[in-house]
């Protein structure tokens, strides 16, 4: 792969990124500073792609790992559902119940969701990125929809 496709290819997954950042770090900073470096350590790394078709996969990995290290960096910790509470008024797009749902999900129901649902990542290549088992992608992605069905129907009064 040659700097011009890794730039197209980079520049196709830019939507995909930034709510998979999104949905792990909870701020524009964080998420374009995790993206940033995930799209450097990935051009540094290049050499270590195995199949050219995976690309978003493995970026998508790098990029989580990324994120993980911006977690780890923070000196106050503050989770996306501390976050979205204190500025949710800021959001005005994405003030809706079901967005508030997803954000509200732990972590481990969260991503696998976002990846799943929001981003069309198939099951084999969430358990790859979070490096987990399909069946453990599957059990989460099976509890964060019974977890938003819940919330949806109670919090929120949506009916069946």
């Amino acid at each position: 792969m040659n700097k011009e496709q890794f730039t197209a290819q980079v520049l196709d997954a830019e939507k995909s990124l930034y709510i998979i950042a999104r949905s792990i770090l909870g701020n524009d900073a964080d998420c374009a500073d995790a993206m940033q470096s995930a799209i450097l350590r990935a051009f540094e790394k290049l050499h270590t792609l195995r199949q050219e078709p995976f690309f978003k996969t493995w970026l998508t990995r790098i990029l989580i790992n990324e994120c993980y290290q911006v977690i780890r960096s923070r000196k106050e910790q503050v989770t996306c559902e501390e976050y979205f509470r204190t500025h949710a008024q800021s959001y005005v797009k994405e003030d809706s119940d079901v967005f508030r749902a997803v954000m509200e999900l732990h972590e481990n129901y969260r991503i696998p969701f976002v990846l799943f649902y929001i981003e069309g990542f198939s099951i084999s290549e969430i358990g790859k990125m979070l490096k987990l088992s399909q069946s453990a992608v599957k059990m989460r992605l099976h509890r964060g929809r019974n977890l938003m069905k819940a919330k949806l129907m109670g919090e929120y009064g949506y009916e069946k």
